[in-house]
């Protein structure tokens, strides 16, 4: 079970790692911070850039964190909740199965809050330094702190006005 867990962690922590590489750097094909933060602002997220950088970092550390089994309700905090923008501002319209559905996101967060839950296991910097941060109080913690972080992300987020359909020529 052991080895299972740090395999789990090790692909998922890493794979969020270079999402968050794409968005800070335009790594592994990504857009870097200028391109991230223009689909951000047409999200509403303004000002774009410095959107992109918080995301960008919270896959990043978040991925780093689960990946190496380190304080990681706080890595399950910073994916759950931007897991949680994703679904609610991407994703949610398109449905669980369809292309760009919330599957995907949802996983990663289910992923990172039962780590949280179950601890990062014998092969973690958390066993290492002997870290009794694993349990249902401290995944609840995590699921709380990142869906209320996601909210307030969401709550200044300015929704653009819906376009009007231009007239057709008379």
């Amino acid at each position: 079970m052991a080895i299972g867990l740090l395999i789990l962690r090790l692909v998922v922590g890493l794979t969020l790692t270079a999402h968050g590489a794409q968005k800070l750097f335009g790594w592994f094909g990504g857009y870097g911070l200028t391109g991230t933060g223009g689909f951000l602002e047409q999200l509403g997220f303004f000002p774009g850039r410095r959107n992109a950088l918080f995301a960008g970092l919270a896959e990043l550390v978040g991925g780093l964190l689960l990946a190496v089994g380190f304080a990681t309700p706080l890595a399950a905090t910073l994916i759950i909740s931007v897991m949680f923008v994703a679904i609610a501002t991407v994703h949610l319209k398109n449905g669980f199965f369809h292309a760009q559905g919330y599957e995907y996101n949802l996983t990663l967060a289910v992923v990172a809050l039962s780590v949280a839950i179950i601890g990062a296991g014998p092969f973690s910097v958390d066993a290492a330094l002997q870290l009794q941060d694993a349990g249902p109080l401290w995944g609840l913690g995590a699921l709380l702190a990142g869906v209320i972080g996601g909210s307030v992300q969401l709550a200044g987020r300015k929704v653009p006005a819906p376009q009007k359909a231009a007239s057709p020529p008379v």
